[in-house]
């Protein structure tokens, strides 16, 4: 992939205070996509590995942030869809003192990815080494499974409480951290465009679910975090009105595509109507957007998987 392996150019890294950093894992080349954070605690943490390839980003970043490879405690991902989890592996082998942390839906397909990796071939062709790369396995005596709720040691007393959140995924889980009071919210929140403001929908097949996916958001809220911290990008602050803007934006994008299904129109069709009818509530859409800003708001946030991850969820339930 461009720009990925040795001799990269240093990925961004952003100081969020209480020894929480930002780290820009340069998904598919890109800058602002997927983030990485760590956790520089007395055992070290990392939540989000980002992509495969992203892994040698991600290396070199925690180096220069003072951990080496015999440094890093844990490993966590709010869930393994490849852009969050793809490097687990690669990162266990580079870290080999690390524990690697997923909720138990989703540890038996870190020590084994073959089927995971199959399932994405399937969706992604040719395009899954560009944007993912390959998911290797991790050592299954390395990894920890969370229950519902569960709780991550980052020493001195400082922890990272787990809570299941699916609707994105049944193997997802939001993390707060007990000292500061972040949440990781993976992408259970859906997606957060830093330059605008603008927050859309991750609803991608075969697991979202309208009614669990807000049941999560409400958790998040009731939690009463201090920050979120998003995968796809990035801190917020604004907490309240963010979660109540996620929840507004799954349920207004699962109306507008209801309708498209209930008319018949096929996936093509129905992202178009859904696209067009949504548009408006984002800046990054606005006529005097920037282009380049509507383009990276895509790749956060496809149009396409959100819509065909609602209409799989209406095909099952008839709706």
């Amino acid at each position: 992939m461009d720009g990925m392996g040795e001799g990269i150019v240093p990925t961004d890294i952003t100081d969020l205070g209480h020894e929480v950093f930002q780290i820009d894992t340069r998904m598919a080349g890109y800058d602002g996509i997927t983030a990485g954070y760590l956790i520089r605690a007395d055992r070290p943490c990392l939540v989000e590995t980002g992509t495969a390839p992203s892994a040698p980003v991600v290396r070199d970043a925690l180096a220069r942030l003072g951990i080496g490879a015999g440094d890093l405690a844990t490993v966590v991902v709010t869930h393994i869809h490849l852009d969050h989890a793809g490097g687990a592996g690669d990162i266990a082998a580079m870290f080999p003192a690390a524990q690697v942390v997923v909720h138990q839906r989703g540890a038996r397909h870190l020590a084994d990815p073959s089927m995971l990796m199959a399932s994405a071939r399937m969706v992604y062709g040719a395009a899954l080494d560009r944007l993912f790369g390959v998911l290797a396995p991790v050592p299954a005596d390395r990894i920890v499974a969370l229950d519902d709720i569960g709780t991550v040691d980052l020493g001195g007393g400082r922890r990272l409480d787990s809570h299941y959140s699916p609707g994105h995924a049944k193997h997802h889980v939001g993390l707060v951290d007990s000292d500061t009071g972040d949440l990781y919210v993976g992408d259970a929140a859906g997606v957060y465009l830093p330059e605008t403001g603008d927050v859309r929908p991750a609803t991608p097949p075969p697991d979202f679910d309208h009614e669990t996916a807000l049941a999560s958001v409400r958790k998040f809220a009731a939690l009463q975090p201090a920050r979120l911290l998003f995968s796809h990008y990035g801190p917020v602050s604004e907490v309240s009105q963010t979660l109540d803007r996620s929840a507004e934006e799954i349920t207004v994008w699962v109306e507008e595509t209801r309708q498209a299904h209930g008319e018949g129109l096929d996936l093509d069709h129905a992202v178009a109507m859904v696209r067009e009818r949504t548009r408006y509530r984002y800046a990054a859409c606005s006529p005097d957007a920037d282009p380049a800003i509507a383009e990276k708001f895509e790749r956060l946030s496809g149009a396409v998987g959100t819509v065909e991850g609602i209409m799989a969820w209406l095909s099952k339930t008839r709706s």
